[in-house]
């Protein structure tokens, strides 16, 4: 009886995420997860989608693996020159620097990658954690398929097309934040440390976080491209959501090649976010 009406509500669920979609001017995708029970809901949950900035998160992950490893230090400066900036995509810091001439540590780089997107930290925590094959490498390690990181933010801002090798399905995203909660593959400081990076990410705040209760904890990493003749590969943002009981929801919203406007875009997650939160706080 508890299996049928569970299966009942994910279903519900699931006809709510469709409406949801038809809202978004695009591909709606969605997966969710209740860690504590391992329910789920989703849409279109097996189809690839554009990560965009999304990615930074198995990047931070693979170059803290790295640290404890030891085989870097969060202390451990990198300098960095004009030819690191990457042009074209968000960096506050290349707006900063754009010249270069200036030293980072390894946790300064992973910070700006998490807290603002910047597209040069992330490029540069890509090359410390060995390249695209090697965060590949380490998500198939962690059980994570269908997410795929192959090449730098540099070589997107060059050819819009290239942001579409940087794929997830929702349900690997939430493979991914499963992993982070149950802290495989990072040590417990490494996972606090990143976690407490995802909670003061700053973009996205009209996303999962939008229709949310004020105070809801959410520790989330976006994905935007730019709109070009009119549309939009991808806006997106995965994260981990705190109940008021305690419990935590694991979420990925990807919109796809959208002709709806930012406004519709990020509305349309905040909507699927604001669905599974209002499902998962009513049927307990």
């Amino acid at each position: 009886m508890l299996v049928l009406c569970a299966v009942t509500l994910a279903l519900t669920l699931q006809d709510q995420f469709a409406a949801i979609g038809r809202t978004s001017g695009g591909r709606l995708g969605v997966f969710v997860q209740l860690l504590e029970t391992a329910e789920t809901a989703g849409l279109n949950e097996a189809e690839r989608f554009p990560m965009q900035s999304v990615y930074k998160l198995p990047i931070a992950m693979a170059v803290l693996e790295q640290v404890d490893r030891k085989a870097l230090t969060l202390n451990q400066k990198i300098s960095l020159s004009a030819k690191d900036m990457v042009p074209g995509l968000h960096s506050p810091m290349r707006d900063r620097y754009p010249n270069g001439g200036i030293d980072v540590s390894v946790r300064e780089l992973i910070r700006a990658a998490i807290v603002d997107s910047d597209g040069t930290a992330s490029d540069i925590l890509l090359g410390l954690a060995g390249g695209g094959s090697r965060v590949t490498a380490y998500l198939r390690g962690l059980g994570v398929r269908d997410m795929d990181v192959v090449t730098p933010e540099r070589a997107m801002s060059m050819d819009p097309l290239v942001q579409y090798k940087n794929y997830s399905t929702p349900r690997a995203a939430v493979d991914l934040l499963r992993a982070l909660d149950a802290g495989r593959g990072l040590s417990p400081a490494a996972r606090a440390l990143l976690l407490r990076d995802l909670i003061d990410s700053s973009p996205g705040p009209r996303r999962i976080k939008g229709l949310l209760p004020p105070g809801t904890i959410v520790a989330h990493k976006t994905g935007t491209d730019g709109t070009r003749s009119g549309k939009t590969a991808a806006t997106n943002d995965i994260g981990i959501v705190t109940l008021p009981d305690g419990r935590h929801l694991a979420i990925a919203v990807f919109v796809k090649d959208s002709t709806a406007g930012p406004a519709a875009r990020e509305s349309t997650i905040a909507k699927a976010a604001k669905a599974a939160w209002d499902h998962w706080t009513a049927a307990k």
